[in-house]
């Protein structure tokens, strides 16, 4: 029985090894896609199909397999693509991005040096053969012997936390078996359609007769001797075990700040949050060589978001806003101006909100491009800010939010950025509970920086601004 299990648990794999999966079947269908683009076009319009004519005539084809990789960068996480809505909805923005972005290029080169038809075989092609491979890969790895089987250690708030985290996600991340807890009075209660199954004492039983692969451990206060013998005996039968704030972040890119012990908070942003000088220069170059190139963009633009904000609602054009930057140093960022001349007369501060009606028609678009954003590139290569990290707050909402939730100060470790990790996953939070939800997103990064995330989140501002799909 047990070696039955250990077999089908090779089968069910983790989030980075799915993802590895989607991104090898996104680059087939495209090189697919880019090969069969490239024998239409040679058959219906030119004399054949040969080297030569891939040599002379489309030898930059091969790129567009890399292309469309880049314009699927929002479209990685394992838990969207199990979603055939999120995916068909994914795939077809990223087609459109990829539409617009060679109409620029198209309408901005010489006459005749770019084809219609080749290129219009290829996004035609590549869109219906990553449909279908995703189609592919729902229908397989979101059956039954793919999944994980979970069970939760703890029948208290954590663990029902983090069953509601499962139950809201859909398709499900793993199937949860049911709760392990040593409280006699939570014995067989249901909770959310989970029952509680037994004590430490039965653990490793549930785990034969389930085919129990994963056990995530909601214990956030003292633990009996007995049952942390338990979960290791379970450990040395080749089940996974993690903890339940490990387990909340894997499955939401975020921390439960809400559900996270003192030690552990020292552990991860006082020991873990310690950057390498090789990184910390790394980022910086990266930051220089990004405001230089913004910087030259804000040239470009300038004159005519001048002419534009000044026509509608005169001046001025650009504004400074004090915000807090790194360990909470107050620094003056530099924005175009979005909203009315007195969009905050009363002289308090106001949340920013989808559809305000404080900002003008230019500053909707400035916003829905990020063209606002141009001016703070200035900031960035002061040093006061950098492209990555968490978006800076006013210090009077600072003030404000830290005393409704939870270690909310602990976002100034890092220097504010123009992008991040919680712009890209969740957006603005206008108000206590968003900024709360943002703020998970925020120390995540922190905890988890570094340059390849750095890379990561600037390729996935970048494909979310092409696909239309907004940060």
């Amino acid at each position: 029985m047990a070696q039955i299990e250990s077999r089908r648990g090779r089968w069910r794999m983790g989030i980075s090894e799915r993802r590895l999966i989607l991104l090898f079947g996104d680059f087939i269908a495209a090189a697919s896609a880019a090969f069969l683009a490239l024998y239409l076009w040679a058959q219906i319009d030119w004399l054949g199909f040969s080297l030569v004519f891939v040599r002379f005539r489309a030898g930059w084809f091969f790129f567009l397999p890399l292309l469309w990789l880049f314009l699927m960068i929002n479209n990685y996480d394992v838990i969207r693509a199990s979603s055939w809505g999120e995916t068909l909805r994914g795939v077809l923005f990223s087609g459109i991005g990829g539409v617009v972005l060679y109409l620029i290029v198209y309408f901005t080169s010489d006459p005749g040096s770019l084809p219609r038809r080749g290129v219009l075989y290829f996004l035609v092609l590549v869109i219906l053969l990553t449909l279908t491979w995703r189609w592919i890969y729902i229908k397989i790895f979101n059956a039954p012997d793919f999944l994980r089987r979970a069970l939760v250690i703890g029948a208290g708030e954590s663990g029902i936390t983090l069953l509601n985290v499962i139950h809201a996600i859909n398709p499900p991340p793993f199937t949860t078996i049911g709760f392990i807890d040593d409280d006699s009075a939570k014995q067989s209660v249901d909770i959310d359609g989970c029952r509680v199954l037994g004590d430490n004492t039965k653990l490793l039983s549930i785990i034969e007769e389930e085919g129990i692969t994963d056990v995530i451990v909601a214990i956030l206060g003292p633990m009996n001797g007995e049952m942390f013998q338990a979960i290791l005996d379970a450990q040395e039968r080749g089940v996974l075990i993690t903890r339940m704030p490990v387990s909340y972040e894997e499955l939401l890119g975020r921390l439960p700040i809400n559900h996270l012990e003192s030690d552990w908070l020292v552990r991860s942003f006082v020991d873990e949050v310690r950057i390498s000088p090789l990184y910390a220069m790394s980022k910086r170059l990266l930051d220089i060589g990004g405001s230089l190139l913004g910087l030259l963009g804000l040239v470009i633009i300038y004159p005519w978001v001048a002419i534009a904000i000044m026509i509608e609602s005169g001046r001025p054009v650009i504004y400074v806003q004090e915000r807090l930057g790194q360990g909470g140093k107050q620094y003056g960022v530099v924005k175009f101006r979005t909203m009315n001349q007195d969009a905050e007369a009363d002289g308090e501060a106001h949340w920013a909100m989808e559809g305000d009606p404080r900002t003008t028609k230019v500053g909707m678009f400035l916003r829905t491009t990020h063209l606002d954003e141009f001016p703070q590139f200035w900031n960035v290569l002061k040093g006061e800010m950098s492209l990555v990290g968490p978006r800076p707050e006013r210090p009077i909402l600072v003030g404000e939010l830290q005393k409704q939730i939870p270690f909310y100060r602990a976002r100034l470790l890092a220097k504010p950025g123009i992008t991040g990790w919680a712009q890209i996953n969740y957006g603005k939070g206008a108000s206590v509970e968003g900024s709360a939800e943002k703020l998970e997103y925020d120390l995540y990064y922190i905890k988890h920086r570094g340059l390849l995330m750095d890379l990561w989140i600037i390729l996935r501002t970048a494909g979310s601004i092409i696909g239309f799909r907004g940060i």
